[in-house]
């Protein structure tokens, strides 16, 4: 049986990405602003006592994994995802699966992937991509936030999906091994929003969801008393980081998700989802805002042009507006 060439597309997220790349590959044409909303991969978490590299931990999107996981369920694909203790068992178990034609997804470190500029390489083990097949020994590799497709060396692939670190990839790789005839798109979209809107709304705990918005706006306003000044900026510098470089970052993220909206209104023909999606596109705003002048603290150190008064007042602002957002999608009517 001839195998299917894999079409590598790049996208603006490594996971919501990589689930629409190897949907597509089985013949469900889903978009990746599709894929982030069904698997409802907006959030927001800022946990103080939880240190990565010294520094709190932040995050703008939903655990890795999630997406894919809740994109699939939703939309009745199947399904099947592993993680390993055994190096040598990973690798033997993505060639066997390789051999078959079939793509596979997998968990990686950022540090360890050579195809990707030193500069961009650092210690995040959540990075998301496709390894399609094999050239010799090197594995070709479809990563969603690269133009074009690449290679990497079996030994480095190892490294990167055995680093250590929180949290630990463990080899883990997910595959589809069967796609339904009749997606229900009108139910997933529905879940996926109802589900957002709990998480960013009702979390159980006081770090995430809109909840943690606040308290980081908090954290940051005490910064300057608190912190002596290097500190204060790492951590600030964090927050802009994994604003703006992890994947698409807290605005991209925003706009992800309200081209999601769009082509959810567009799908069902609401205009209420139309207008959401132009609500959170403003609020994107805000959050680049936010980021640039938090930005042009760390570039001078001292300067009159913003505070940290100020930038948790900015900070405020996005939580605001989101809260309200957030408070209306989950009060829609649905049929």
């Amino acid at each position: 049986m001839e195998q299917k060439e894999f079409i590598h597309r790049q996208h603006a997220h490594c996971e919501s990405g990589v689930t629409s790349n190897l949907l597509k590959h089985e013949g469900l044409n889903i978009s990746e602003p599709m894929a982030f909303g069904i698997g409802a991969g907006l959030f927001f978490g800022h946990v103080p006592f939880l240190k990565v590299g010294g520094i709190p931990a932040t995050t703008y999107r939903i655990w890795p994994g999630a997406i894919f996981k809740r994109v699939a369920k939703r939309l009745d694909v199947q399904i099947h995802s592993e993680r390993f203790n055994d190096q040598a068992k990973a690798m033997k178990a993505l060639d066997d699966v390789l051999a078959t034609g079939k793509p596979v997804g997998v968990l990686s470190s950022v540090f360890y992937l050579t195809y990707l500029p030193e500069a961009y390489r650092f210690h995040f083990n959540a990075h998301n991509l496709v390894v399609y097949g094999k050239n010799g020994n090197d594995y070709l590799v479809s990563d969603p936030v690269m133009e074009t497709p690449t290679r990497i060396a079996p030994a480095d692939l190892e490294k990167a999906r055995f680093a250590k670190g929180l949290p630990e990839p463990k080899g883990f790789m997910y595959y589809v091994t069967g796609i339904p005839s009749e997606p229900a798109m009108r139910t997933a979209i529905q879940k996926g929003i109802k589900q957002m809107c709990f998480f960013m709304l009702s979390p159980p705990f006081p770090w995430f969801g809109n909840n943690g918005i606040f308290l980081l706006a908090k954290k940051l306003q005490s910064y300057p008393a608190k912190l002596e000044p290097r500190k204060a900026g790492l951590y600030l510098g964090n927050i802009v980081r994994m604003q703006e470089e992890i994947g698409t970052g807290g605005g991209g993220f925003r706009y992800l998700y309200a081209a999601f909206l769009q082509e959810a209104g567009l799908l069902l023909k609401r205009d209420d989802l139309l207008g959401f999606s132009e609500e959170l596109t403003r609020i994107g705003d805000n959050w680049r805002n936010f980021a640039y002048s938090a930005a042009r603290i760390l570039k001078v150190r001292s300067t009159d042009l913003v505070s940290y008064d100020e930038l948790s007042e900015l900070l405020r602002k996005c939580g605001n507006d989101e809260k309200a957002l957030f408070t209306k999608m989950r009060k829609m009517k649905w049929e």
